[in-house]
């Protein structure tokens, strides 16, 4: 009898000391019939040692049974951005992980009697066999647009996880202006803001695609960060019913004849809608639309002082003679045709992405002809964002 006392002494020795080898806080009693309260834990996912952690899935601490107090995250000497939900019992990274990168974890927290509890952990993302990337961004870095201008992001590769792509798209704005994002392709996303944006401010665009799940077993690798400022505002009507446009720049407003599409045909008609400002030269050399030299209604010529307002032919620019109809009748093959001082005045405040609203005419403005994007209402432009 007494070895057998002896040898179920030795197995409850045994097994208390495996339940004080894990990292846990010393435990109390819940209160309820005395009984003791489970140990606080902190877990960290992925584990230590995890050698193809999924870059898709991020980092995750939690406290079971207490609260974190601090969670550090470093991938080669670089902290690791990440948020704690609203009473502190998780934690989880902001953006996904680079693939095939190195991470160390340290978490620390209390259980609700003051005891403290951590963990660490140290692991590897897995490598992206298979990859896409960012392959355009428009506007171009460090340039100065107007206040209408888009966000246009382009991709290698035909993205099917939309939704996890545009969560990882951050644009951030001096005034904090609101916007969303809108698929037209999917290889293509626009960032529209709800109103113009307000002028004169710096513009941070990051795609945070390190680690991003474009489709299935294909990553992004590379975070991409581009910067450029809104300029001043011009905003501009154009009436083709009045033969006047007027121009807002910046609060000053200037009043200038036109001439606009003559209304033969199509082409020959100026759209009616809000338009975006796309370039500008000097001197464009301008040929009529499917005529060939000796057709009516043919025309080659140089135009001064030309600014793009759509894919397809439509500048505002310098009138090449026939003043006469300025401010009095609609003549032009679908531009718009202003004064000499109009147009040197115009073309020399003119930045991409300014906006110019046409009316008067029985043509819509078609969508895709430009940057046709502010012709959605802001119900219709954040029906197209994944996460929405």
């Amino acid at each position: 009898m007494s070895n057998r006392r002896s040898a179920v002494a030795l197995i409850m020795a045994a097994l208390l000391a495996g339940a004080c080898a894990c990292t846990s806080s010393e435990a109390g009693t819940n209160g309820k019939n005395g009984t003791k309260a489970p140990d606080a834990q902190v877990r960290i996912t992925p584990v230590d040692g995890t050698a193809k952690a999924r870059p898709d899935q991020g980092i995750t601490v939690a406290a079971e049974g207490g609260k974190l107090d601090q969670v550090s995250v470093v991938s080669g000497n670089k902290p690791v951005p990440g948020a704690f939900n609203a009473d502190h019992t998780q934690w989880k990274t902001t953006w996904t992980l680079k693939p095939g990168a190195a991470y160390a974890v340290n978490a620390s927290g209390k259980s609700p009697e003051g005891k403290a509890v951590s963990a660490t952990s140290k692991f590897t993302a897995q490598k992206a066999t298979q990859t896409f990337s960012i392959s355009d961004v428009t506007p171009m870095p460090g340039e100065k647009v107007g206040v209408g201008m888009p966000i246009i992001v382009t991709f290698d590769k035909a993205i099917a996880n939309r939704a996890y792509v545009e969560k990882a798209l951050e644009v951030k704005s001096d005034k904090n202006d609101v916007g969303a994002w809108h698929w037209i392709s999917d290889q293509q996303v626009v960032y529209r803001t709800q109103k113009y944006w307000q002028p004169h401010q710096n513009i941070t665009f990051t795609a945070h695609m390190a680690g991003v799940r474009g489709l299935k077993g294909v990553y992004g690798t590379q975070d991409v960060t581009k910067s450029f400022k809104i300029g001043a505002s011009n905003i501009t009507v154009a009436n083709s019913k009045t033969h006047y446009m007027k121009v807002n720049h910046d609060g000053t407003v200037k009043k200038f004849p036109i001439s606009t599409g003559m209304g033969t045909t199509r082409e020959y008609t100026t759209a009616s809608g809000i338009h975006l400002t796309k370039e500008k030269a000097t001197m464009v050399h301008m040929v009529s639309p499917g005529r060939k030299k000796g057709d009516p209604g043919y025309y080659s010529e140089d135009i001064p002082l030309a600014v793009r307002i759509s894919d397809r032919g439509e500048y505002i620019h310098e009138s090449p003679g026939q003043f006469y109809a300025l401010g009095h009748s609609n003549i032009s093959h679908g531009c718009v045709r202003t004064s000499p001082t109009g147009a040197r005045w115009f073309y020399n405040i003119a930045q991409r992405g300014d906006p110019v609203n046409v009316t008067g005419t029985d043509r819509k403005l078609e969508p895709g002809n430009g940057w046709t994007f502010w012709n959605q209402s802001w119900t219709s432009w954040v029906k197209g964002s994944a996460l929405h």
